[in-house]
């Protein structure tokens, strides 16, 4: 078996695991749960959870624009519930193939209905082109 096709067998928390987990130094909790924890200050600490969409593995093309902004919040929101965080900010992180303006409108004013409703602002991110299926 090549090595290429030995990590397609990986699970994705094997994967990271066997590769991206280290000892930390300046972390609460690192890599491996929900979200990652940082002791802000006393008494404090501050969940940071990022979820990449891709068109073709998370969401299909013909994906319904403002639903889809929904997921792509709801995603991180959900890692966020799961370690008894309160949500304040969020990252976008999702690749498309491609899309027109009002498309991503849509989509914008889905994602931006969820952030409203949990009072959470967002802080950047990344948005990219993905491959076409």
């Amino acid at each position: 078996m090549k090595a290429q096709n030995a990590l397609s067998v990986l699970s994705e928390f094997e994967l990271i695991a066997k590769f991206f987990t280290r000892p930390v130094r300046h972390t609460v909790l690192g890599v491996g749960d929900d979200a990652a924890l940082v002791q802000v200050s006393a008494g404090w600490q501050l969940a940071a959870s990022t979820d990449m969409m891709v068109e073709g593995v998370h969401f299909f093309a013909d994906a319904d624009a403002h639903a889809l902004g929904h997921k792509l919040l709801a995603v991180n929101l959900s890692d966020l519930a799961a370690m008894g965080a309160i949500p304040k900010w969020a990252m976008l992180s999702v690749a498309l193939p491609a899309a027109d303006a009002s498309w991503i409108e849509r989509c914008a004013n889905g994602f931006f209905t969820l952030a409203e409703r949990h009072d959470a602002d967002l802080l950047g991110g990344a948005t990219t082109r993905g491959p076409p299926n």
